[in-house]
């Protein structure tokens, strides 16, 4: 029942006296009165509300009560309310005239009796309760009348409309009975399963017994399922058919004659208003057009990551090639800075120590640069190669802290080890390497830590690894089919360095890619630290080519860093010959090459010029040349005790020239110790040197120790190492 509306009556006054005194008559009337003191007033009030009458002062500021009328006139939702006009000062006929001409239904005169104003007023209440009464029935019947005529038209068109529905409907429609037998379908349902009209009104039944089994029914859409998907679809019609849950499928069709189509098929149960179970009704859509959408999508989306993807690699390539150029170039800028002044002469002593003491710290930051991205290259290649002999991993591990603890010092930072507590722990490797990973991780600890931080080294021996790592997978147990102990007799044991700093730390979005290479947490211009970002690469593949694993730590940035190397420790006991590194030489005597006749074969000529002067200075006679043929004849005419060849060279490469000399010159000639000087640094190419002829490699750059001692070598004086009175 629709609830009457208020009546509202405007009570406008400029006097709230006034006002009180209107109230005091109509209060007992039982209506909303609204008081209004202007003109301006007034009128925001009709424009939130409706009015059974108003009640008008005519003389008023700003705005007379004839003003107000006329606006009210002008709004269509107030052009019919009545206006009953009060003035206490004018009675003239001519004011009256004009209240009348405005539209008003009567004109009072203060003072005005109580009596009288209370039954004009409750005469237009009355009138406005019978007008909204007569208004909301006239509106109820009319909407009576629409819902009415609404209802016949839908009686008249519902069997139409079911009709062109189940006619014109893109999906398939079929209704079965209660048993799942199927006893309707339409026109759409037929041309998707292939079933031609005549089959329309329903597949036959199975067998009682078949049925009594619980096998399912014949369906005319079970019919045209796809083989392969058939035995899916009755399974899942079966279970549907007892659940009575809704039912959402897709399968593959074959219909007669047709290539192979998809269609989502579904179904649920249908009630009556009585709740009665009337059967089933479902719909079977084709689904082709998607299912291919689908696939074409798939692998677009497919092409897009590994576009995306190359677009990232080719992006932190590029950041890779801008820092490398910044990288090479910064040390070559000291280089020739010192140079120069060196070459003009202007330098006291103190300050040419310094100039050679910059020039070798930027040349051998290059060597660094350059062996790192040389080791990175074998990597991506497969062809890093390590030399696995049992390996004293407590002297590996001083040995690189020895080397890094200079710039430690320079920056006053602490740098604490526990190695006393352990004399040997032996793990099978390649000492050099080994020795690398511990130096870069070391390095970069020293490099990330502020002045007068701390850098703290521990080795241990754990048997049991963490199950998650931050940066790489734990490290596999030993077991006795990868050379682990033999029906666990004996616990796999692994030795585990940790480094620690008080350093920048790892921002945690970049800690799952701090061991991918070419991946920098800051490539920008404005970074802080140098290098190419290839260490922690390096490291991670070194490791892992150990057997071990490595992972690194931070609470993030400026909360420090921790790196974990962990190797599996050998597990024989017996003595085992002497590493890599207790190998190594000691450092020659000077002039340990008195009166040695040697041949250079170079045809760079700083390189030709600094190894024979080099060379000299430890008491060698030196011949040079820059030709392999020219090469080739001062070997047999010169007869050199050793002959030192670079290996690329034009008209004649070094392999070309060491093959003639074993296979053309006759002995001793032919014989000559030969050691192969290149800038191509790789193991293969130190295999195929020592294929060609030549008894050692010795790559680019060159440290006066290191030729000094393979020479030595070559030419069977190794003994004159410790030999005294050589220099």
């Amino acid at each position: 029942m629709t609830t009457p509306s208020p009546v509202n009556i405007l009570l406008v006054d400029d006097q709230p006296e006034n006002l009180v005194a209107l109230e005091a008559i109509l209060g007992d009337l039982g209506v909303n009165l609204v008081k209004s003191t202007s003109g301006k007033e007034a009128l925001r009030c009709l424009l939130q509300d409706d009015f059974a009458l108003i009640l008008l002062d005519v003389q008023m500021p700003q705005m007379d009560g004839f003003e107000v009328a006329t606006l009210i006139r002008q709004r269509p939702r107030s052009q019919d309310t009545p206006i009953i006009f009060l003035t206490a000062f004018s009675s003239s006929e001519q004011f009256m005239f004009k209240g009348y001409a405005l539209g008003a239904v009567d004109y009072l005169i203060k003072p005005i009796a109580p009596n009288v104003l209370l039954s004009k007023v409750a005469i237009f209440i009355e009138l406005f309760k019978k007008t909204e009464a007569l208004r909301q029935k006239t509106e109820t019947l009319q909407q009576q009348a629409a819902q009415l005529e609404a209802i016949n038209t839908e009686l008249q068109t519902s069997e139409e409309r079911f009709r062109l529905l189940s006619t014109c409907s893109p999906l398939g429609v079929f209704v079965t009975d209660t048993e799942g037998r199927c006893v309707y379908t339409n026109p759409r349902f037929q041309v998707i399963c292939g079933r031609g009209p005549e089959l329309a009104p329903a597949a036959p039944a199975v067998p009682e017994s078949e049925s009594a089994s619980g096998a399912v029914p014949g369906q005319s859409w079970l019919d045209s399922v796809h083989p392969d998907d058939l035995a899916a679809a009755r399974s899942t019609w079966a279970a549907y058919l007892q659940t009575g849950q809704d039912y959402v499928q897709e399968f593959r069709l074959r219909p007669r004659g047709e290539i192979e189509r998809w269609a989502s098929v579904r179904s649920a149960r249908m009630v009556s208003e009585q709740k009665n179970f009337l059967g089933y009704v479902g719909t079977v859509e084709d689904i082709t057009e998607r299912k291919r959408a689908e696939a074409a999508n798939a692998q677009v989306i497919r092409e897009q990551a590994a576009r995306q993807e190359a677009e990232t690699a080719n992006r932190m390539k590029d950041d890779f090639i801008a820092v490398l150029s910044h990288e090479l170039r910064t040390p070559l800028n000291s280089i020739l800075g010192w140079a120069n002044l060196l070459q003009a002469g202007k330098l006291d002593s103190q300050k040419v120590e310094y100039a050679i003491d910059t020039i070798e710290r930027n040349a051998l930051a290059q060597k660094q640069l350059i062996e790192d991205i040389l080791d990175v290259s074998q990597i991506v290649r497969g062809k890093l190669q390590l030399h696995r002999l049992p390996v004293n991993l407590v002297a590996v591990a001083q040995t690189a802290l020895e080397t890094v603890r200079p710039a430690a010092t320079a920056k006053a930072i602490a740098l604490t080890t526990n190695f006393h507590d352990y004399d040997r722990l032996e793990v099978t490797g390649d000492a050099l390497r080994l020795q690398q990973v511990i130096w870069n991780l070391l390095t970069n600890a020293v490099k990330f830590t502020p002045e007068q931080g701390r850098v703290d080294v521990h080795l241990s021996v754990v048997t049991r690894l963490p199950k998650e790592t931050l940066s790489a997978d734990p490290c596999p147990e030993n077991s006795p089919e990868d050379g682990g102990p033999e029906n666990g007799s004996r616990a796999p044991a692994y030795a585990q360095l940790r480094i620690t700093d008080t350093g920048l730390g790892i921002a945690a979005d970049f800690l799952p890619h701090i061991f991918d290479r070419f991946r920098q947490a800051d490539s920008s211009i404005t970074r802080s630290q140098g290098g190419l970002g290839l260490g922690l690469a390096i490291v991670h593949h070194l490791v892992e080519q150990h057997q071990g694993c490595v992972w690194a730590e931070s609470d993030g940035l400026n909360q420090g860093a921790a790196f974990t190397v962990a190797l599996p420790l050998a597990q024989s006991t017996s003595p085992q010959p002497p590493s890599a590194l207790d190998r190594l030489p000691n450092e020659p005597p000077t002039r340990a090459l008195r009166g040695l006749p040697i041949l250079i074969v170079e045809d760079d000529t700083d390189t030709r010029d600094f190894l024979a002067f080099l060379l000299q200075t430890q008491g060698a006679v030196v011949t040079t040349t820059a030709s392999a043929e020219e090469g080739l004849r001062l070997v047999d005419s010169v007869q050199p005790a050793v002959l030192l060849c670079d290996i690329s060279m034009p008209d004649m490469d070094g392999y070309t020239l060491i093959r003639k000399i074993r296979n053309q010159l006759p002995a001793p000639q032919a014989n000559i110790p030969a050691i192969a000087i290149t800038a191509h640094a790789r193991l293969s190419d130190q295999a195929q040197a020592l294929s060609n002829g030549f008894q050692s490699h010795l790559p680019k750059p060159i440290e006066a120790e290191t030729l000094v001692r393979t020479i030595l070598q070559v030419t069977n004086s190794v003994h004159d190492l410790s030999r005294p009175g050589q220099n």
